[in-house]
């Protein structure tokens, strides 16, 4: 949702202050138009082009890093559940509750994929229960012999460091890139394309140029936020590593 409204208010901003530039400039007096008040209008215009196209690119930098790293850490947990599936299978006949749960928890896990924002809401999460009841089940596991006594130790400890990986993978969630940050980029964007409109000739092609630049613009804002919350939005973390761990769980 945050990445379409900001897409849609850069839109509007980059549009407003260009056309309205062209608008209001053949309106100015003639002081206000001459080749000095040109050159400083095109170099102050130049400054902030630079500076724009740093800070987007450490933007865009960052959220590429957000989305990759949680892509890997989403198979990295898929890896571990199948590891733990597999340890519980060797364990026997005792295992047998906790595969279930173990297979109900990941069904659970591709249905609703808990969130960091969902946490503070306090909103409900069948995911987390569905972790809590495999939690229980893997407790009521009473070995009674020093071979399963080991292997119920190293249950334990991949599934704390299942739960460990999970919280992990949540708090990545909700991006890193800060929305002040976003407001002044903006805010440059809107300055350099009303420099551009101050300048630029009242004729259907620069206002056809003005709309598909500004368009192009919202498109990028929108990728890069989006990219950032790996879990909302167009482009998402695939789900595909835990459906090959619940297939590999039931079989």
């Amino acid at each position: 949702m945050i990445d379409t409204l900001l897409a849609a208010t850069v839109f509007a901003c980059l549009l407003s202050a260009s056309l309205g530039a062209m608008i209001i400039s053949p309106k100015l007096a003639a002081h206000h138009k001459d080749d000095e008040t040109n050159a400083v209008i095109r170099l102050v215009a130049n400054i902030f082009v630079v500076m724009t196209s740093l800070v987007f690119g450490l933007m865009i930098n960052s959220s590429k890093n957000t989305f990759e790293t949680v892509n890997a850490n989403s198979h990295s947990y898929a890896t571990n559940l199948i590891l733990l599936d597999h340890s519980l299978r060797s364990y026997g006949i005792g295992g047998r509750d906790a595969r279930s749960a173990l297979s109900a928890y990941i069904e659970m896990a591709i249905a609703h994929p808990a969130r960091a924002v969902d946490s503070v809401k306090g909103a409900p999460d069948p995911a987390g229960t569905a972790l809590d009841r495999l939690s229980d089940t893997l407790m009521t596991i009473q070995p009674v012999e020093p071979y399963h006594a080991d292997l119920a130790s190293d249950i334990r400890r991949q599934f704390q460091r299942l739960v460990e990986q999970r919280w992990t993978i949540i708090e990545q969630s909700e991006g890193v890139i800060p929305m002040p940050l976003v407001g002044i980029v903006v805010a440059w964007l809107v300055l350099i394309f009303g420099s551009f409109g101050y300048r630029a000739p009242k004729n259907s092609v620069v206002v056809i140029s003005f709309v598909i630049a500004a368009a192009l613009f919202a498109a990028a804002f929108y990728l890069v936020v989006d990219m950032d919350i790996p879990f909302q939005g167009f482009i998402q973390v695939s789900d595909e590593p835990l459906k090959r761990a619940l297939a590999e769980v039931r079989s």
